[in-house]
């Protein structure tokens, strides 16, 4: 809480320390303060967190949370010692997500109906998340007065409520406008929600399972194959905009990255386009 954290990421936090406790209770070890935890005893709860069948990117993103506990009891002058300093997580391999080509961005928004006020809505929603490479939790808390269409900018809250300014494109700002002025305008709001951009059907904030099944749904009708989610949208802006040449400091700060080398993760660029370029401008092909 006192770092800014989402609801979403403090609950994640307490379910890795939960784990821990989990261990030390069926082990019979649960009346142990977790100062008197020893590192040979983590490292007996990670073995014990690895037959538990989680991935290793899980098992990795547990003992993150372990660790960031040890760290606020030694803040808080509730621990003398790190047990955890010494304590390694599976090597994981970044997997790269799928990236959707334009084309089949295209292809999925031209599955929406616009016969009913969710194609709408849905459509305003799909071309801004490509328009600005929103996260889904910063599209369905997206408010009106964070829209600034008239200098083509909407103002964004981030991760660790941090507020970052990104360009519009005017696919995106058409659509938000066709929907707020022939779709919103008629909805029941619910009070606390007259600020909302996208609404759901009784006038609430959408949750982010909705976004999902709607874009799953899409892929499916579309006929894409590879494994779409919001977090695609995002991935596909970005490499977009890198492989258009776009600078990587540029494409941190639109995307609200803290740190470069979690932008570095877009710098992908597919076979194809690696290939092509080398046939255009190598000398021997």
């Amino acid at each position: 809480m006192e770092r800014s954290m989402s609801d979403h990421s403090i609950e994640a936090y307490l379910r890795d320390v939960e784990k821990l406790e989990q261990y030390l209770t069926g082990h019979g070890k649960g009346n142990l303060r977790p100062q008197d935890v020893t590192l040979a005893e983590l490292k007996a709860c990670v073995q014990w967190i690895a037959k538990l069948g989680m991935t290793a990117t899980s098992q990795a993103r547990t003992i993150s949370g372990i660790k960031a506990f040890y760290k606020f009891l030694l803040l808080e002058d509730m621990a003398k010692e790190d047990p955890t300093q010494l304590l390694e997580a599976p090597k994981i391999q970044r997997k790269l997500p799928d990236v959707l080509t334009f084309e089949e961005i295209e292809k999925m928004i031209a599955q929406i109906s616009l016969d009913t006020a969710e194609g709408h809505r849905n459509k305003a929603i799909l071309e801004t998340m490509y328009s600005c490479g929103l996260r889904v939790s910063e599209v369905i808390n997206l408010q009106i007065t964070q829209l600034h269409m008239d200098v083509g900018f909407i103002q964004v809250i981030g991760k660790g409520d941090k507020e970052r300014l990104v360009p519009i494109g005017k696919d995106a700002m058409r659509q938000i406008d066709i929907y707020r002025r022939n779709v919103r305008i008629h909805m029941p709001v619910k009070h606390g929600e007259e600020d909302t951009l996208f609404l759901n059907r009784r006038g609430s904030v959408l949750s982010r399972v909705m976004i999902f099944l709607v874009i799953k749904e899409l892929a499916k009708k579309a006929g894409i194959v590879k494994n779409v989610s919001p977090h695609t949208f995002r991935h596909s802006f970005a490499t977009h905009l890198i492989e258009g040449g776009a600078d990587l400091r540029a494409v941190q700060e639109m995307l609200g990255h803290e740190s470069i080398t979690t932008t570095e993760i877009y710098t992908h660029l597919d076979r194809e386009y690696l290939r092509d370029t080398l046939m255009r401008f190598h000398p021997r092909f």
